[in-house]
């Protein structure tokens, strides 16, 4: 996502920072290059004139031109810019204040509507809310299961009544919700392949039976410039109240990020960021411009590192650091709780830097803590305790039962050992492995 705009917007960049002073003809000839990289990245071209004049208009003057640092200037105007176009602050779903708060999820077939309004029950129920699903696509093959199996995977239950009329459908689903205590339904309504009357009429006709507090837009990231004109379409005729972008993750451009706020008015409320059924995020504009210009999104890291990593199970590992018992299992579990952040991709672009040139084309081999999984999990309960038994003769058995080399396991033992080194030097020196908050700060290798 964005790695293209990134790139191509760090390169205009350069323009400015090999100057110690900039003219006006410097500053437009750089945003000559910022506006190729916005039409490039399929933002709307509506959007990229707006946007490359309100960077002008501010670049040519007096606070860049006269300032000491320009090229810092120029990129600080280029970040604020970005939030502004994609609506300066995170914005949360309305809740109603009488229950049930009623989400109507809408959108084209194919942009993962379904799916993503399993994430959002899944969302709002570790927010402590108590979510029903509404399967009001009728016409889709399939569709009425598919949302039953999403519903099974988070624990949410499901209310259908069959193919029935989707009105009758999502009136009777916001009765059974009231009736039973659930206090958000989230109504999963069919979509085409195209905007059309019939499908808008039967929108219009939802959301008049059951005056919905949200109607959020799915929009797939990787239709490009076409998303934009879908959004406007919805929005003009449902007055929607939010976006959520979907396949975000994919080989998208990411345009649609960039222009759908400009272009409706609304809001972008949540991103899909893969195909398992927690990876959904918050949209945060001033978090997104940051991974934009590859400053990174440390918040979101911080975010996703607390809600992975279990409070309690920290203290216990504090305690072993401190004792010098930290063993094999330890280090595996450690592994395991990194894997629950996502991908080391994904978590490699929140970290300022790592959009560098010199991490840009880093092959990250997702395989290798499987391998670190396998090979500890071929080891008996002694050796992960006491891994200075581990002789040639085992480290072949373990090589062999795990599938890996003798290589790769005397490289895992190593870099447990450096770990364990590292902890001992720690707690030798009398440093605090805690932070100001009294939460385990693990090294980053963890």
């Amino acid at each position: 996502m964005f790695s293209n705009l990134s790139e191509k917007l760090n390169n205009a960049f350069k323009r400015f920072r090999n100057k110690g002073k900039l003219t006006e003809a410097d500053v437009r000839e750089g945003m000559r290059e910022v506006k190729l990289a916005l039409l490039e990245a399929d933002v709307s071209f509506k959007v990229v004139k707006e946007f490359v004049k309100n960077v002008t208009d501010r670049a040519v003057g007096a606070e860049v031109l006269e300032s000491l640092l320009p090229a810092q200037q120029i990129v600080k105007i280029v970040n604020e810019e970005l939030i502004a176009l994609m609506g300066s602050k995170n914005e949360k779903l309305v809740i109603s204040p009488k229950p049930p708060t009623v989400v109507m999820m809408v959108g084209l077939q194919g942009s993962g509507k379904t799916t993503h309004s399993g994430k959002l029950a899944l969302f709002q129920k570790k927010q402590g809310k108590n979510p029903l699903l509404v399967a009001c696509d009728v016409y889709r093959p399939a569709a009425i299961d598919q949302l039953k199996v999403v519903g099974d995977k988070i624990g949410v239950p499901v209310f259908e009544i069959g193919k029935d009329d989707p009105v009758r459908i999502a009136s009777e689903g916001v009765k059974y919700a009231v009736k039973n205590g659930y206090d958000m339904v989230f109504l999963d309504t069919a979509g085409r392949l195209h905007v059309d009357e019939v499908l808008m009429d039967e929108l219009e006709s939802i959301k008049a039976a059951v005056g919905p507090t949200e109607i959020i837009l799915v929009v797939d990231a990787m239709t490009g410039q076409d998303a934009v004109n879908v959004a406007e379409s919805f929005n003009e005729k449902l007055d929607i109240t939010g976006v959520l972008l979907s396949k975000l993750d994919g080989d998208t451009r990411g345009g649609a990020a960039l222009s759908v706020r400009y272009v409706t008015g609304k809001p972008i409320k949540f991103v899909g960021t893969g195909e398992k059924l927690d990876a959904l995020e918050p949209f945060h504009p001033e978090r997104m411009a940051s991974r934009i210009l590859g400053m990174g999104d440390v918040l979101s890291l911080i975010e996703k590192a607390e809600e992975a990593f279990d409070q309690k199970q920290a203290e216990e590992l504090e305690r072993k650091l401190r004792e010098n018992t930290f063993t094999l299992d330890d280090f595996l579990e450690q592994f395991r709780q990194l894997k629950k952040m996502g991908s080391m991709d994904e978590i490699l672009a929140m970290i300022p830097g790592a959009n560098t040139a010199q991490l840009k084309n880093a092959q990250i081999d997702e395989n290798a803590m499987a391998h670190t999984e396998a090979i500890i999990l071929s080891m008996t309960r002694k050796e992960r305790e006491k891994p200075d038994l581990i002789n040639g003769a085992r480290k072949k058995r373990i090589a062999a039962g795990s599938g890996t080399s003798v290589e790769e396991v005397n490289r895992l033992l190593k870099q447990y050992e450096q770990m364990n080194k590292m902890f001992r030097q720690m707690t030798a020196s009398g440093k605090k492995i805690k932070n100001k908050k009294g939460r385990l700060r693990m090294p980053f290798g963890f």
